[in-house]
């Protein structure tokens, strides 16, 4: 039941699922148990993945067939992806974006990263991320409908999976009065890094089992390598990690397993 109520706090701050009333009241909260939701990322991304799949699937099917039809499935499984997630990440994105390309310097880097306001790199930066998720979809959408579908749920997973390791192996650098919306501040234990593996392994192990073990090769070395970029990226300026870190290096992981599953197909 514990579990139980850490993945619903999971899907009630990380998605805009309502969790509210009786529910949110038996669910509960604190601040170590938004730390241990953690373990339940990759959970809340099979949920994320299997939604964009169930959009991109019905309106391949229900639009004529052609290049087109795939660039609108392309389109629609990534809005229905941003109105359930509130854009959580992508606004990670261009925060990073803007406080990296608009200061060397840490200090002000990390304060421009609390503004709210979209500046040119921000801006720039989910330009670019949007451009290539649609045209990396479009092209797994032309070539087969099992590959794109696997291709969602798989990076949406992975892509929340892998800066988990950010935690572990970075201190949290972000403004501390934001602590208790940032469930990350403390590193995550060993317990519930492993329970979020266990969730990547039991999707890997259906995807390989339907697809095939090598289907998994080359979208894992992309994502991870996103990963080592990004984690060397926020060690070398910031010393460490925010909470837009987080959402930056998932962007990051998402957009590099659709090229790895693009470039093995």
């Amino acid at each position: 039941m514990a579990a139980l109520r850490h993945f619903l706090l999971a899907l009630q701050f990380f998605t805009r699922v309502p969790v509210t009333g009786r529910l949110a009241d038996w669910v509960g909260f604190s601040p170590a148990m938004l730390r241990a939701s953690a373990a339940h990322f990759p959970g809340i991304g099979l949920l994320v993945g299997l939604l964009a799949a169930a959009v991109a699937a019905l309106l391949l099917a229900a639009l004529p067939p052609g290049p087109l039809a795939a660039c609108v499935a392309a389109v629609f499984s990534t809005l229905a992806t941003v109105l359930f997630t509130g854009a959580l990440h992508e606004d990670g994105l261009a925060d990073v974006a803007d406080g990296l390309g608009g200061s060397p310097d840490r200090a002000r880097a990390l304060e421009i990263m609390k503004d709210s306001r979209i500046g040119s790199f921000g801006a720039l930066a989910l330009g670019l991320a949007l451009a290539a998720k649609l045209s990396l979809l479009a092209l797994l959408g032309t070539l087969d409908l099992r590959v794109l579908c696997t291709a969602l749920v798989l990076a949406h997973v992975l892509s929340r999976a892998w800066p988990l390791l950010l935690v572990r192996w970075l201190p949290y650098v972000g403004d501390a009065a934001g602590v208790r919306a940032k469930p990350m501040a403390d590193a995550i234990s060993g317990a519930s890094l492993a329970a979020a593996w266990l969730w990547t392994a039991l999707v890997a192990t259906g995807i390989a089992a339907w697809q095939g073990p090598l289907f998994l090769l080359a979208p894992l070395l992309a994502s991870a390598l996103a990963l080592a970029v990004m984690a060397r990226l926020f060690q070398r300026r910031l010393q460490g990690f925010t909470g837009d870190c987080l959402g930056a290096a998932q962007q990051a992981c998402e957009i590099a397993c659709y090229l790895g599953v693009a470039v093995a197909a």
